[in-house]
């Protein structure tokens, strides 16, 4: 009987291996070990950071590295230590901020300073930016560190700003970062949906994308794309969805993502994932 071709598998987080209460139900968590004992490759490709990709997951033992802040980071899971770092080139970080602030907003910054990961924030201009940072405090986050001027911290290895504020005033300043820099930067616009009417306006380099960081992982690990299986619900999912990888979204995937999926299977609350790896590696119980 001829063995299944090995396949690398790589999920999204929020929405797809997580449930709605942002949580790794106890069956994701043991059907993970399982997979993951077997020797299944299996890793995540999430907007989160290693902190809070940790303080989710906790003490799976994932061996492959994981993709951060969307591919802003590629890192040792066990660790935290980056093994690649896409950061904004000087001209761009001064640029982005100068468009941040001539719209009269507030940003935070995600930055790697040469020795640790920070997350730089003045004052705290709105309850969304106030639940970012309290979200951030509850799990013992240590990059959060408060800054007096933005522009003092710009020769860190800044990788991420992250707007927050509500719908109406973030869209003319992502109609702008979204209109003349595409060709240079990544953005994500999306309402958080733990933090309902709040509204995050992401911006990374070109090089910080899920669909790169996707085919890195996979390349280091010696599997061609098409033994790749990509899982996702949402709209920074569709360039990992055209990779040439297997890509498969989950039933509360918006249409936009399923259009682009391969395979449809059940919703993030019902373990759709873990069921879809176990099934299709003959681990199922």
């Amino acid at each position: 009987m001829d063995r299944p071709v090995p396949r690398l598998y790589i999920s999204d987080l929020d929405g797809t291996l997580l449930a709605d209460n942002a949580k790794l139900s106890q069956t994701s968590r043991r059907g993970l070990i399982r997979i993951l004992e077997a020797g299944v490759p299996f890793t995540v490709a999430s907007a989160r950071s290693i902190v809070s990709i940790q303080h989710t997951l906790g003490d799976l033992p994932l061996r492959l590295p994981v993709i951060e802040i969307n591919g802003a980071f590629i890192t040792d899971y066990s660790t935290g230590r980056h093994l690649i770092v896409n950061d904004l080139p000087r001209d761009l970080v001064e640029m982005v901020y100068g468009y941040i602030d001539r719209f009269n907003l507030v940003p935070i910054l995600s930055a790697f300073d040469g020795r640790r990961d920070r997350v730089y924030h003045s004052r705290l201009a709105n309850p969304g930016m106030e639940w970012y940072y309290n979200e951030r405090k509850g799990m013992n986050d240590n990059r959060l560190t408060p800054v007096e001027s933005f522009p003092l911290i710009f020769d860190s290895h800044i990788v991420a700003f992250t707007v927050i504020d509500t719908r109406h005033k973030l869209i003319p300043l992502a109609e702008r970062i979204q209109g003349g820099l595409a060709d240079r930067l990544e953005s994500h616009f999306f309402e958080n949906p733990y933090s309902p009417g709040w509204w995050w306006l992401t911006i990374h380099d070109k090089s910080a994308c899920k669909s790169r960081a996707v085919k890195i992982v996979a390349e280091s690990g010696g599997f061609d794309l098409k033994q790749v299986v990509v899982f996702g619900d949402n709209l920074n999912d569709i360039k990992m969805f055209q990779t040439g990888c297997h890509p498969v979204a989950v039933a509360n995937a918006t249409d936009d993502l399923k259009r682009h999926a391969a395979e449809i299977i059940g919703d993030n609350n019902s373990d759709s994932v873990v069921r879809y790896i176990l099934r299709a590696n003959g681990l199922e119980s």
